[in-house]
């Protein structure tokens, strides 16, 4: 076990603490007001994590913090104190939540083993408005009712994720190339796809304390940078909001994102494999 010194970890916790308030601040302040994001308000509802509980800094599996009685982290659960030094006690983590564990493992370990695609085009977001009148998101579509629903005609529907494909409309789900169900997403989950991305700060989540809070916030800036690329390639019109659009209906809206997915689909493979090394770490104790 690697053992820090305060010297060591009051930086981290106080770095992680500022990284997450960006994050989290903003979310508590809506909420005291009332208000409702349609963008950033997604990544604390449909993952369902407590502002307070992103801002707390874990050390990760296989790391203890030398002479931290006083920290909160001596209280919580799942953590233990041995001779002055806190950590996280794994055995005790993984009997109660050892289902979690291998739900993500078997997803994270599936994902690399087929090809990425990078020919949805986000159609998704607009597979989920397809001929209803109750849009999932209070805000305006940017072609209006007739032209989404002819924007959803003119393409192949290829959405190979399973919690988005479950957000269809009745009419949109025979669209899709595939009919998808959630016994087999370890079979259809692939690195192009923008919610794959997303999903890492999901995994990252029931992990727990296994898992640095570095990373925790690695995953979560990366499904915040997917949320934005969703919503501005989406049938919704978030120009008031401050966001762009990525029209997919073009060749060239077509083009920027691919190119963003891309990016995405690459910095997601090493978090994964980091996500990875602490389910093995984990295992190993």
């Amino acid at each position: 076990m690697q053992v820090l010194s305060a010297n060591e970890y009051l930086p981290r916790i106080a770095a992680h603490e500022a990284r997450a308030e960006r994050w989290a601040g903003p979310r508590v302040a809506r909420r005291a007001r009332g208000e409702y994001h349609p963008v950033w308000d997604f990544l604390f509802d449909y993952y369902p994590q407590r502002p307070s509980h992103l801002k707390r800094w874990h050390p990760g599996v296989g790391v203890g913090l030398e002479g931290a009685e006083s920290l909160p982290h001596a209280g919580w659960r799942d953590y233990v104190c041995d001779d002055g030094v806190v950590r996280v006690d794994v055995h005790r983590f993984l009997a109660h939540r050892r289902a979690d564990v291998e739900e993500a493992e078997a997803i994270l370990r599936s994902v690399d083993k087929r090809e990425a695609h990078f020919d949805c085009f986000g159609m998704h977001e607009w597979a989920m408005v397809y001929r209803t009148d109750k849009p999932r998101h209070s805000l305006p579509l940017r072609l209006g009712v007739e032209g989404t629903n002819a924007v959803v005609e003119a393409h192949n529907i290829k959405c190979s994720h399973f919690d988005a494909f479950r957000f269809f409309t009745p009419a949109a789900r025979p669209l899709n190339l595939t009919v998808l169900t959630r016994d087999t997403q370890p079979d259809n989950d692939q690195a192009g796809c923008v919610h794959v991305s997303m999903d890492l700060y999901k995994w990252a989540m029931k992990l727990g304390p296994l898992v640095p809070g570095e990373l925790l916030m690695d995953c979560f800036e990366l499904a915040a940078d997917a949320r934005r690329l969703d919503m501005e390639a989406s049938p919704y019109d978030c120009r008031e909001l401050g966001f762009g659009v990525v029209e997919v209906e073009t060749p060239e809206g077509k083009a920027q994102y691919v190119a963003r997915q891309r990016e995405l689909s690459r910095r997601a493979q090493p978090l994964r494999q980091r996500l990875v090394a602490v389910i093995d770490a984990a295992y190993d104790s």
